[in-house]
Protein backbone atom coordinates (compact mmCIF):
# COMPACT_ATOMS: atom_id res chain seq x y z
CA UNK A 1 0.00 0.00 0.00
CA UNK A 2 1.44 3.33 -0.67
CA UNK A 3 1.48 6.40 1.50
CA UNK A 4 -1.34 9.12 1.65
CA UNK A 5 -0.34 11.85 -0.80
CA UNK A 6 -0.16 15.77 -0.25
CA UNK A 7 1.82 18.13 1.52
CA UNK A 8 2.12 17.46 5.46
CA UNK A 9 3.15 20.18 7.87
CA UNK A 10 5.31 19.55 10.95
CA UNK A 11 4.98 20.65 14.21
CA UNK A 12 7.58 20.08 16.64
CA UNK A 13 7.86 19.33 20.09
CA UNK A 14 11.31 19.19 22.86
CA UNK A 15 10.74 17.25 26.38
CA UNK A 16 13.34 16.24 28.63
CA UNK A 17 13.04 13.39 30.85
CA UNK A 18 15.32 12.90 34.08
CA UNK A 19 17.11 10.58 36.33
CA UNK A 20 15.44 6.98 36.77
CA UNK A 21 12.47 7.88 34.69
CA UNK A 22 11.78 5.02 31.72
CA UNK A 23 12.22 6.51 28.29
CA UNK A 24 9.62 4.53 26.46
CA UNK A 25 6.96 4.50 28.75
CA UNK A 26 7.70 8.31 29.61
CA UNK A 27 7.35 9.12 25.14
CA UNK A 28 4.60 7.57 25.66
CA UNK A 29 2.79 9.61 28.23
CA UNK A 30 3.97 12.71 26.61
CA UNK A 31 2.00 11.74 23.01
CA UNK A 32 -1.25 10.68 24.92
CA UNK A 33 -1.09 13.65 26.97
CA UNK A 34 0.04 16.03 24.12
CA UNK A 35 -2.41 14.15 21.71
CA UNK A 36 -0.09 13.75 18.76
CA UNK A 37 -1.70 11.83 15.82
CA UNK A 38 1.35 10.90 13.68
CA UNK A 39 4.84 11.80 16.26
CA UNK A 40 7.98 10.89 15.42
CA UNK A 41 11.73 11.05 17.11
CA UNK A 42 13.54 13.58 15.19
CA UNK A 43 16.67 13.59 17.77
CA UNK A 44 17.66 12.12 21.15
CA UNK A 45 20.86 12.59 23.44
CA UNK A 46 21.00 10.98 26.85
CA UNK A 47 21.92 8.33 28.60
CA UNK A 48 20.79 5.22 30.28
CA UNK A 49 21.63 2.57 33.01
CA UNK A 50 19.46 -0.24 31.75
CA UNK A 51 17.76 -1.37 28.46
CA UNK A 52 15.57 -4.22 26.32
CA UNK A 53 16.21 -4.51 23.23
CA UNK A 54 14.97 -7.18 20.59
CA UNK A 55 17.97 -8.18 18.48
CA UNK A 56 17.50 -8.26 14.78
CA UNK A 57 17.18 -12.13 14.58
CA UNK A 58 14.21 -12.13 16.10
CA UNK A 59 10.97 -13.40 14.09
CA UNK A 60 7.39 -13.34 14.42
CA UNK A 61 7.70 -16.72 15.47
CA UNK A 62 11.05 -16.43 17.14
CA UNK A 63 10.52 -13.17 19.11
CA UNK A 64 13.08 -14.50 22.12
CA UNK A 65 16.00 -12.83 20.76
CA UNK A 66 16.22 -10.63 23.79
CA UNK A 67 19.53 -8.29 25.01
CA UNK A 68 19.18 -6.99 29.01
CA UNK A 69 21.54 -4.25 29.32
CA UNK A 70 22.74 -2.90 32.22
CA UNK A 71 25.69 -0.20 33.25
CA UNK A 72 26.36 3.19 31.98
CA UNK A 73 25.37 3.85 28.12
CA UNK A 74 25.08 7.24 26.19
CA UNK A 75 21.92 6.97 23.81
CA UNK A 76 23.84 7.75 20.22
CA UNK A 77 20.91 7.51 18.12
CA UNK A 78 16.68 6.74 18.56
CA UNK A 79 14.76 6.44 15.68
CA UNK A 80 10.96 5.17 14.99
CA UNK A 81 7.71 6.47 15.65
CA UNK A 82 5.61 7.19 18.53
CA UNK A 83 1.96 5.86 17.39
CA UNK A 84 0.08 3.67 20.58
CA UNK A 85 2.32 0.94 19.51
CA UNK A 86 5.66 2.95 19.35
CA UNK A 87 8.18 1.00 17.07
CA UNK A 88 11.69 2.28 18.33
CA UNK A 89 15.37 1.61 17.59
CA UNK A 90 18.13 2.86 19.98
CA UNK A 91 21.99 2.46 19.14
CA UNK A 92 23.55 2.75 22.87
CA UNK A 93 27.89 3.61 23.43
CA UNK A 94 29.01 1.38 26.48
CA UNK A 95 32.33 3.34 28.00
CA UNK A 96 34.22 1.59 25.77
CA UNK A 97 32.58 3.28 22.73
CA UNK A 98 31.24 -0.18 21.25
CA UNK A 99 27.61 0.17 20.11
CA UNK A 100 25.32 -2.51 20.51
CA UNK A 101 20.81 -1.43 18.73
CA UNK A 102 18.06 -3.00 18.49
CA UNK A 103 14.03 -2.66 18.78
CA UNK A 104 13.38 -1.10 21.74
CA UNK A 105 10.93 -3.38 24.71
CA UNK A 106 11.51 -1.25 26.98
CA UNK A 107 13.58 -1.00 30.44
CA UNK A 108 15.51 1.99 29.01
CA UNK A 109 16.28 3.76 32.59
CA UNK A 110 17.16 6.80 32.13
CA UNK A 111 20.73 7.95 34.19
CA UNK A 112 21.21 11.41 33.39
CA UNK A 113 18.83 13.17 31.11
CA UNK A 114 16.69 12.07 27.32
CA UNK A 115 16.42 15.39 25.60
CA UNK A 116 14.09 14.84 22.87
CA UNK A 117 12.97 16.42 20.12
CA UNK A 118 9.80 15.03 18.44
CA UNK A 119 8.05 15.57 15.52
CA UNK A 120 4.98 15.17 14.51
CA UNK A 121 3.15 15.09 10.67
CA UNK A 122 -0.15 17.24 11.55
CA UNK A 123 -2.28 15.94 7.97
CA UNK A 124 -1.25 12.33 8.74
CA UNK A 125 -1.87 9.91 11.31
CA UNK A 126 -0.19 6.99 12.33
CA UNK A 127 -1.50 3.49 13.17
CA UNK A 128 -0.52 -0.12 13.41
CA UNK A 129 -2.03 -3.36 11.81
CA UNK A 130 -0.92 -7.05 11.66
CA UNK A 131 0.43 -7.79 8.82
CA UNK A 132 0.04 -11.48 7.98
CA UNK A 133 3.63 -11.10 5.85
CA UNK A 134 5.43 -10.08 8.32
CA UNK A 135 3.47 -11.61 11.84
CA UNK A 136 4.42 -8.04 12.93
CA UNK A 137 1.59 -4.93 13.70
CA UNK A 138 3.26 -2.86 11.04
CA UNK A 139 2.77 1.13 10.46
CA UNK A 140 -0.74 2.73 8.45
CA UNK A 141 -0.16 5.67 7.80
CA UNK A 142 -3.83 8.09 6.95
CA UNK A 143 -4.53 11.73 6.06
CA UNK A 144 -6.99 12.67 9.17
Amino acid sequence: MSPPSGASSLQVHAVRFGPGQELLGSLQAFVEEAGLKAPFIITCVGSVTKATLRLAKATATNPNEILHLSGHYEIVSLVGTLNPDAHLHVCLADGEGQTVGGHVMGGLEIFTTAEVVIGEATQLQFRREMDERTGFPELEVQKR
